[in-house]
């Protein structure tokens, strides 16, 4: 049905951000307890079969070189393929935030190959029909003007810089950011449940970013219609109304031919759960993620269980 192609699985940390990974999104307030840090998720990812991780600052712990310089070894170690997710002006988490030449740094002293930013756009409102709004174009301008400035850092690094379609873009506007650059060394992040967030198909942002692919966040969410509208809610892949088959095939069809990893993502709500039990309920959604990922899609290329 599909071109044949073999990708890796990896872990977007989001994915256990009740767990204290990943990081806080939607709300501003206290943070979640971590009860672990980043070598028991190294050690889990092993575990679990992961090829790789998806991580933010919140997961690292510190910046200081001597403990980016640990988290190096350790992943070098353990065989896992390390980007790092940052974000330029994060609402509801400025632990995110950096600029393109400070990611591209802390990338380097953890082993990351690769850098993912969301670009953070503040869109006007009506959202809808606000594609290359002349308020957004302005800042999109910034944000080429500053990936060409710090271009040479990255490529003297030999890290890849790819941005996100995060939640308040649609797909033509990250497109357009990366052709102005127009450098092998930038890309795109492929999410795709983001385009909901702008009343844009998931269908038509999977086939539109793919060709431009460096990392991807693949996710499932359920529809919930009710009183108060229509919204989406985290679940486990393959337990949604997303067609993750229809994603996969995009990416498998139009993708670059270097591409090679899905980083999966759960999005896990609290909901009436307690923390506790939230927290417990969110690690078996990641599992149950991990066995649809593997059994039913084929991704991944390690054994489980193995160091």
């Amino acid at each position: 049905m599909y071109k044949d192609r073999k990708f890796k699985l990896g872990m977007h940390t989001y994915t256990l951000h009740v767990n204290g990974f990943g990081q806080n999104w939607g709300f501003v307030g206290d943070t979640f307890n971590q009860p672990h840090d980043i070598f028991w998720l190294m050690d889990k990812a092993v575990e679990w079969g992961l090829d790789g991780l998806h991580v933010t600052a919140v997961d690292l712990g510190s910046k200081d070189p001597e403990h980016l310089a640990k988290i190096k070894k350790a992943a070098e170690e353990h065989n896992l393929y390390m980007e790092y997710n940052c974000s330029l002006d994060e609402e509801f988490d400025k632990r995110l935030n950096e600029t393109f030449e400070s990611a591209c740094k802390v990338a380097q002293g953890f082993g990351a190959d690769l850098v993912k930013f969301s670009l953070d756009i503040r869109r006007p409102k009506p959202l809808y029909g606000s594609q290359f709004h002349p308020q957004v174009m302005r800042q999109l301008c910034d944000v080429v003007d500053g990936i060409k400035k710090a271009l040479p850092l990255y490529k003297e690094a030999g890290i890849k810089l790819c941005v996100e379609n995060h939640t308040e873009t649609f797909a033509d506007e990250i497109v357009w950011v990366v052709e102005q650059v127009n450098d092998p060394q930038v890309g795109v992040c492929v999410d795709n449940i983001n385009s909901m967030s702008v009343l844009e198909s998931p269908e038509y942002s999977d086939n539109r970013l793919a060709p431009y692919a460096f990392c991807c966040h693949f996710c499932d969410n359920v529809l919930i219609r009710d009183h108060l509208g229509a919204h989406f809610i985290g679940v486990a892949l393959g337990q949604g109304d997303i067609d993750c088959r229809k994603t996969l095939g995009a990416l498998k069809e139009y993708a670059p031919a270097d591409f090679d990893r899905i980083n999966f993502e759960v999005e896990w709500a609290i909901g009436d759960d307690d923390l506790e039990t939230a927290q417990a309920k969110e690690m078996q959604a990641c599992i149950d993620s991990i066995k649809y990922l593997r059994e039913e899609l084929g991704l991944g290329v390690r054994t489980p269980g193995v160091i």
